[in-house]
């Protein structure tokens, strides 16, 4: 949508009761503090319940005693989900072992949650607990500070593990953005860390008083790698380098997959290029295309508040005009640039440092000791000899990085003694979801507890037709929010109510296209048996080592998402 705009920049009308509740919340306080010393009750109430997440929590409980409890007549077991702002998802063993004592003393399920926004969570903090959680962040130089809610996010970074010096510089400008785009009031620091309340006007001279219309996200990443699905987020440095040295960046704006069902107003849509910048130009730019979002974005409807429907709205050359007027700047043409992976790759991988790097599978994201695989505890025991750092990956795994030589044998036996080095398949490695049942309280249906045993199902068809040594990029989500990303798979099941949901497929390898709905409402047996006619047919027809994805739109199973506002919801298929 490059013609020229000619109709309002800001959208006029009545706005959600989202834009009271930020106006009202003298920069994010609310009455915070109130509820936390409120022993009545385990949860946060009105306004407070929104609050808290820009303070990196969601409060939920557990679904699967809920019933249970309303019939004894006791109010949900409430307890609180953490995120931690982790930029890069880089961390060091002494942060870690940290977080593995406060997990496994203050947590209800005793577990560390990789998330595939490069960083962890706690699950299960009762209220007691909740403060002292944010502390023990802020003792080893972390916090929870604006992982949820309507400001900028964690902020992605491809997590190279070959180019060292690269990645270092790539890394240390995700930390820049991150920092600079972070709200400047001291409500977080007063509220959990005790400090004083300075006696100055509160100012957010990025974010605004009402902060952001909706969540917005950012990357940095180094090409060839998508590792870190850059077309999910509404903001994208991509790196450009001369002889090993960053000298800048490509800029791709407006990706993002949530949508509603039924809701055509709705959808998914990858990033647009606009244009390459210098390094010198990165934070300008950076807050430039924040406060656009900011001024421009819809606050009269939160279903059609991301910067995707900005863009669409108004026009990817209004908007990138409006970037360089803000930032003073004009864009050069976009430089060369081509993915050809996006997972990530296992095992040990040696860096143009002459140092290892070992990156371990796990499941789900979920660290638990489980029995015969400690995998908890031998991130611990890793962590308590390793001299480098860790790396969590946005595909919900952990790099153990800057391994010397001598010290590689003895890593390497920590991680077989623990299980974390595991022969698993291709596919397995290729699969993810979100966390949903039970304490994510918008799940619709199952994912992490669905996902394993969905892909031992999903290996037997392709073991039955001669492809289990290749794979399929699956994603499955239990509601249509996005976090699985289920909406950049080949192939993408979205919770549509438990035990059903929406079948995508037509997504490629590298990240770049989004799939198209192909069955609505199924359940997994139907699921099943659609696959495994697709497969079938794959295994036959397909071109030399045709992607499953390539191949679904090259045959015409379905057709590919070429204009998302306008064809996103055709559910014609052949």
């Amino acid at each position: 949508m490059n013609k020229k705009y000619s109709g309002p920049l800001v959208i006029k009308g009545k706005m959600v009761d989202a834009e009271r509740l930020k106006k009202e919340s003298n920069y994010l306080r609310g009455t915070i503090l109130e509820d936390l010393n409120n022993g009545l009750t385990g949860g946060f109430y009105g306004d407070n319940f929104l609050l808290i997440r820009f303070h990196g929590m969601y409060q939920q409980d557990d679904r699967d005693i809920r019933a249970e409890r309303t019939e004894q007549k006791l109010e949900p077991r409430h307890a609180m989900m953490l995120r931690c702002r982790l930029p890069g998802g880089v961390i060091t063993p002494l942060q870690w072992l940290a977080i593995d004592k406060f997990a496994t003393e203050n947590t209800l399920y005793g577990s560390i949650r990789l998330t595939n926004r490069q960083t962890f969570q706690f699950h299960g903090i009762l209220k007691k607990h909740v403060k002292p959680s944010h502390q023990m962040l802020h003792t080893v130089g972390l916090d929870a500070l604006a992982t949820a809610n309507d400001v900028n996010r964690n902020v992605l970074c491809t997590s190279n593990p070959v180019e060292s010096a690269l990645h270092q510089e790539v890394y240390e400008w995700a930390k820049k953005i991150s920092e600079h785009l972070l709200p400047r009031t001291r409500a977080y620091a007063e509220i959990w860390w005790d400090e004083e309340k300075i006696a100055t006007t509160d100012q957010e001279p990025i974010l605004g008083k009402t902060y952001l219309p909706r969540k917005f996200k950012t990357t940095v990443v180094i090409p060839p790698h998508n590792d870190v699905d850059l077309h999910a987020n509404d903001l994208n440095f991509l790196a450009v380098s001369d002889k090993g040295k960053l000298i800048g960046f490509n800029m791709l704006i407006g990706g993002g997959l949530s949508i509603e069902h039924g809701n055509k107003k709705t959808y998914a849509r990858t990033a647009s290029d606009i244009g390459y910048l210098p390094l010198h130009k990165t934070l300008d730019v950076a807050a430039a295309v924040v406060t656009t979002q900011r001024d421009w974005g819809n606050r009269t409807d939160r279903k059609n508040a991301k910067t995707k429907y900005t863009l669409e709205r108004v026009g990817v050359e209004t908007f990138k005009a409006e970037v360089e007027r803000r930032a003073n700047f004009t864009f050069e043409p976009i430089r060369d640039y081509n993915f050809t992976t996006r997972g990530d790759r296992f095992g040990w991988i040696k860096g143009i440092d002459n140092k290892w790097h070992l990156t371990l599978f796990i499941e789900n994201g979920r660290l638990l000791d489980y029995p015969g695989r400690l995998l908890k505890s031998g991130i611990a025991a890793i962590a308590r000899v390793h001299k480098g750092d860790f790396r969590l990956t946005a595909n919900q795994n952990l790099i153990v990085a800057g391994v010397p030589e001598n010290e590689k044998d003895k890593i390497e036996v920590l991680a077989r003694d623990h299980n974390l080095m595991d022969s698993v398949t291709a596919q397995r490695e290729n699969s993810m979801a979100c966390v949903a049942f039970p304490t994510c309280p918008l799940a619709m249906a199952e994912a992490e507890r669905f996902l394993p045993t969905f892909v031992t199902k999903l290996e037997e068809i392709m073991y039955r037709h001669s492809m289990s040594k290749e794979h399929i990029v699956l994603r499955v989500t239990g509601c249509p929010n996005g976090c699985g990303r289920a909406l950049l798979a080949e192939i993408g099941l979205v919770g549509k109510a438990l035990g059903r949901y929406n079948l995508y497929i037509g997504g490629n390898r590298i990240g770049t296209r989004i799939p198209r709905i192909y069955r609505e409402n199924f359940t997994e047996s139907d699921i099943l048996a659609s696959i495994d006619e697709l497969v079938a047919r794959w295994s036959q027809e397909r071109r030399g080592s045709e992607s499953f994805g390539d191949f679904s739109i090259r045959v015409g199973i379905v057709k590919p998402v070429v204009d998302p506002a306008r064809d996103f919801w055709d559910t014609e298929v052949v």
